[in-house]
């Protein structure tokens, strides 16, 4: 059995959506208690929560792309957490070190789902002659002649 198939993206899924769905609802129902920032981290915090709209925006991005991977609409979900996932990264190793396991656990899990889910990313990374024979504009197998 490889590792893209079995109950392995399935248990992958269900436990970053759920992260990120229980998360999200936390930053507007308050429901889990968050500790204060350290010290290295207020400015960045503070300086987020002073737009006012930031938080308000990331939680609400948390809960959709959560639902959306507890849908099984995974890579939507995934390219809507992955720019989440490289801040809450960043903002462990550099200002808030700590909380390594739920880190580590996010972004393993984001990595794995993105391998699982490559064939839904491929056009994003492939050359233009493949997105040319997608779109029909030129034959597949045919050399493309360049204008002298």
């Amino acid at each position: 059995m490889s590792l893209t198939s079995g109950k392995l993206p399935t248990v992958a899924r269900v436990l970053l959506g759920a992260v990120f769905f229980v998360f999200g609802l936390n930053g507007f129902l308050h429901f889990l208690p968050q500790p204060p920032p350290p010290t290295r981290a207020l400015g960045f915090v503070g300086g987020l929560a002073s737009a006012g709209y930031f938080f308000p925006l990331l939680n609400g991005t948390e809960v959709v792309a959560g639902a959306l991977l507890l849908a099984g609409f995974v890579p939507i979900a995934l390219t809507l957490l992955a720019p989440i996932v490289v801040n809450i990264v960043a903002f462990h190793a550099f200002l808030a070190p700590g909380n390594w396991p739920v880190v580590g656990l996010v972004l393993a899990a984001e990595i794995y789902l993105a391998i699982v889910h490559r064939a839904a990313f491929a056009p994003l990374f492939g050359r233009r002659r493949a997105l040319a024979a997608a779109h029909g504009l030129v034959e597949v197998g045919v050399p493309v002649r360049r204008a002298a």
